[in-house]
């Protein structure tokens, strides 16, 4: 698949995404009075909102003008990373939750690693914009999971 039309899908699927949270965010009214549910329900909206930018940065940046896309992709990444990290020091208790949240910090930097320094994908045969969206694959796995576990972890009671 051409990596354009592979950002292309990419970045329309997260907009779905964010999308779809939000319709499932407008169900449960309750989840935005109290602060530390607001918290996660905010840090499952960036787990679908800054990789679908990305995505959009590295269409407009793509392989003719990758300063832009790499740009972007670093200060996102920065983003992503703060705010996941923030989440990691309260999620205590939940060893699936800080796994998720460290792992998808973990890519963050990553991620703007390569985007600073796009010859380090040469080492594992990628291009940058490659590797790159290798590692978003993962941090939508990674935002699913955290949903998954949010709508039907441990302890949520059971809707009839």
């Amino acid at each position: 698949m051409d990596v354009s039309t592979f950002y292309a899908l990419f970045s329309a699927t997260c907009f779905t995404l964010v999308g779809l949270w939000w319709n499932v965010v407008q169900n449960h009214a309750d989840w935005m009075r109290d602060p530390a549910l607001r918290r996660v329900v905010g840090g499952i909206y960036l787990s679908f909102l800054l990789p679908a930018l990305m995505g959009l940065f590295a269409q407009v940046g793509g392989t003719d003008t990758p300063q832009i896309w790499r740009a972007a992709f670093i200060a996102l990444s920065v983003v992503g990373c703060v705010c996941t990290l923030r989440l990691l020091g309260r999620a205590r208790g939940d060893r699936f939750v800080t796994w998720q949240q460290a792992g998808s910090a973990l890519l963050y930097v990553l991620i703007a690693v390569v985007g600073a320094f796009p010859e380090l994908a040469r080492h594992v045969e990628l291009s940058p914009i490659q590797a790159e969206a290798l590692m978003l694959i993962a941090l939508i796995v990674l935002g699913h999971a955290l949903v998954w576990r949010f709508m039907a972890g441990e302890g949520r009671a059971a809707e009839d």
